[in-house]
């Protein structure tokens, strides 16, 4: 039998290596998150960065799932929340809770294309896009991405299908002054809806925004210096 010469086999060991790319698959989420509804019994989900119904006008980077999560804390702290709002025949409406880096970066992307105004009628009309991230309404970095930060509204509790929202004065993402909650452009049963969920997310350890009445962030969150990129799934 004829034996391979040096030069052969030292040539298979040097042949390159046909490599085939992978995409690197997505990190779990880290322990110390959950699920909000399985946390927060009722709370109505309209999580809207899943959907198409968003200032961006498409579904978001990193949502996979109308499924938001938080960390246990920030889910303890709403389940509070909405046990009290409960007593009154009210609840919580979810809109947004950890968001993904990816997400954050995806409107990053959207604010620097000038040609894309879709939107604008509905979410920005009295703001040039141009000054949405100047402003302050949209940011390169975001406290949701930490997992204990949530965009929410009061529902009223009934046979109504589904729960209708109570008044504040302008639609969630609506950027401009009015959605300020100290701005005294609303009625003022609207400002005493935005007084009513600013209370009771306070009474439970949150802090608000002051150009977003929606926006809640925990004030004492377990992951204070850390953004996460895990999907929401």
């Amino acid at each position: 039998m004829k034996h391979p010469s040096f030069a052969m086999v030292l040539s298979l060991i040097l042949a390159p290596v046909l490599l085939v790319p992978c995409e690197a698959a997505d990190p779990p989420a880290p322990k110390g998150f959950v699920h909000v509804e399985d946390r927060v019994p009722g709370i109505v989900i309209d999580l809207k960065y899943a959907t198409a119904d968003n200032f961006v006008g498409k579904p978001i980077d990193g949502y996979l799932a109308a499924r938001p999560m938080l960390t246990w804390t920030a889910a303890n702290a709403l389940r509070a929340v909405q046990t009290d709002l409960n007593r009154f025949g009210l609840g919580l409406k979810l809109f947004d809770a950890y968001r993904p880096r990816r997400a954050v970066l995806d409107f990053m992307r959207w604010v620097g294309d000038p040609g894309d105004l879709a939107t604008k009628p509905t979410h920005y009309p009295n703001v040039p896009k141009n000054q949405l991230f100047r402003r302050e309404y949209i940011a390169d970095h975001s406290s949701h991405s930490r997992g204990s930060t949530v965009d929410v509204t009061i529902v009223a509790l009934s046979d109504r299908q589904p729960p209708r929202e109570l008044d504040m004065g302008s639609d969630f993402d609506f950027f401009d002054e009015l959605s300020w909650p100290e701005n005294p452009g609303p009625s003022a049963q609207q400002r005493a809806n935005r007084a009513l969920l600013r209370f009771v997310m306070e009474q439970h350890g949150f802090k608000p925004y002051e150009q977003e009445w929606w926006h809640f962030t925990l004030k004492k969150e377990p992951f204070p210096e850390t953004e996460f990129d895990f999907p929401v799934e």
